[in-house]
């Protein structure tokens, strides 16, 4: 069973930069596609991006294309999202996971949740 643990996430202005980090435990990490969601007060966890093993492939919902970067350190079981040009709409708690299912972005697709990393952007 892989653990996930994130970090990285605080308050900062609209326009700013944060970077998120995801470590595993497990010696699997570089088997599985990772994904980062996000889950604002009072609405549903929403798919933000994701990165297959090989990290060859990296896809990202709309509202974060150019903005958001997912990538990952298989050596450091470590996968990151370097998150720019940040907006209040950004804010919400981000988490990572893991699947099997190459370029999912369905919630029921990945497992191993991790605690969840509060963004807060101010306007």
């Amino acid at each position: 069973q892989v653990q996930l643990v994130e970090s990285g996430g605080g308050l900062v202005q609209a326009g700013g930069s944060l970077r998120l980090s995801c470590v595993a435990s497990g010696r699997t990490f570089s088997s599985y596609t990772m994904g980062w969601f996000r889950q604002a007060p009072g609405k549903e966890r929403e798919f933000v991006a994701g990165i297959s093993w090989s990290v060859s492939y990296t896809y990202y919902t709309d509202s974060v294309k150019g903005r958001f970067t997912i990538s990952r350190d298989n050596a450091k079981n470590t996968v990151y999202l370097q998150m720019n040009s940040l907006k209040p709409e950004d804010t919400a708690v981000y988490y990572c996971a893991l699947t099997r299912m190459h370029g999912s972005r369905w919630e029921s697709d990945f497992g191993s949740w991790g605690q969840g990393t509060q963004v807060t952007v101010s306007s």
